[in-house]
């Protein structure tokens, strides 16, 4: 299976002519009855052999952290030693450089990018963790400071791992660190605050609609969703939607168990205008990402009035059925969402179609 992203490289590389990756494309597209762009492709397995490397991978990257635990010094007595971190980053690196850069693996890419950044950060973490090891005691502000840092050395580990590999993750993953920094910083200035975790969820709720217009930045410099810029923009929205959604959620007091006839419609409500955002950006992780919150709420409408006994099964019949109606006909009422935003708004979404014209160099 070849992605967008095979194919851009394919033409750069100039195995494949614009003109044949563009007639690929459209066949593909006129194959399915439905226009490519709004398949929504991402590159996750080109085989097994991606998931047979990844269990090496993993299996290998927990060795090397098991061995490094035990190289001094360690947090208290028997904690991490920042050198877990270290040598887990050090060895995902060295693995992508073959992987990723040689054999272009999917899967096996995005997880060594993760075990990269990660690490980084957990040496990073347990390094100041063991600097401050005494300071630490009942200090909200230092723990968050540590936060903070550590952040930025994700964010930095994600920097230098794109100029690398060019992993369409990668940005999103620094984008999840940069959140980390702020989150960080916010606690730092407030401390122990009275409403902190509120505070927090709203503050989150702010950072997550910064990364959902970033997401929207790459996906507007790709509306043909034909080069790596769209799977970058599919992970930053993938990043963004819990980081919008969970906070809407706890905020209206949803997770608590209480939630009122009231609140569950307006939950329901909200997952329809999130629908139509999804609709209007092509983009289907909003839904996914609100999915057990919806299921919750109608859960509780189904039990007010009466239906207790088979209220989830009532409840999973609703949202699957929508969900499949949805996806059968998305592309249809895409168009009906589209076609009724200003002219301004509709020239920064996704094309409705996919014409045969050449595609613009990226």
């Amino acid at each position: 299976m070849y992605s967008e992203s095979d194919l851009e490289a394919a033409v750069a590389a100039g195995a494949l002519s614009p003109d044949a990756a563009l007639a690929l494309r459209n066949y593909v597209s006129g194959a399915r009855a439905t226009p490519a762009v709004d398949e929504e492709h991402f590159r996750l397995l080109t085989g097994f052999n991606d998931i047979f490397v990844s269990i090496a991978a993993v299996i290998l990257l927990v060795s090397v952290a098991g061995i490094a635990h035990y190289i001094p010094p360690n947090i208290g007595e028997d904690g991490p030693s920042p050198f877990s971190g270290l040598f887990v980053a050090g060895t995902a690196w060295a693995l992508a450089e073959f992987f990723t850069r040689k054999r272009r693996m999917a899967l096996p890419s995005i997880l060594l990018l993760l075990a990269f950044v990660g690490g980084s950060m957990a040496a990073a973490g347990f390094a100041m963790g063991l600097a401050f090891e005494d300071q630490l005691q009942n200090n909200e502000r230092l723990a968050a400071g540590i936060l903070a840092l550590t952040g930025a050395v994700g964010a930095g580990a994600a920097w230098l791992h794109w100029r690398r590999f060019k992993v369409p993750i990668t940005v999103a993953a620094g984008a999840a660190a940069v959140v980390g920094v702020g989150l960080g910083l916010l606690g730092v200035i407030l401390g122990d605050t009275e409403n902190l975790s509120d505070i927090m969820l709203g503050f989150a709720l702010f950072l997550g609609v910064g990364v959902f217009l970033f997401a929207m930045w790459w996906d507007s410099s790709d509306p043909r969703r034909e080069t790596r810029r769209s799977d970058v923009a599919f992970w930053l929205h993938l990043l963004a939607a819990p980081l919008i959604v969970h906070p809407i959620f706890v905020l209206l007091g949803l997770t608590d168990g209480t939630a009122s006839t009231a609140e569950a419609a307006l939950v329901v409500l909200l997952y329809v205008a999130l629908g139509l955002t999804a609709l209007a950006i092509d983009r289907r992780a909003l839904l996914v990402s609100a999915l057990a919150y919806v299921l919750y709420a109608l859960n509780s409408l189904f039990e007010t009035y009466g239906a207790v006994e088979l209220s989830f099964a009532l409840t999973a019949l609703v949202i699957g059925s929508a969900l499949l109606l949805l996806s059968a006909f998305w592309h249809t009422a895409r168009r009906g969402v589209v076609k009724t935003l200003p002219a301004a708004i509709q020239s920064k979404l996704p094309i409705l179609d996919r014409s045969v014209s050449p595609r613009p160099a990226s």
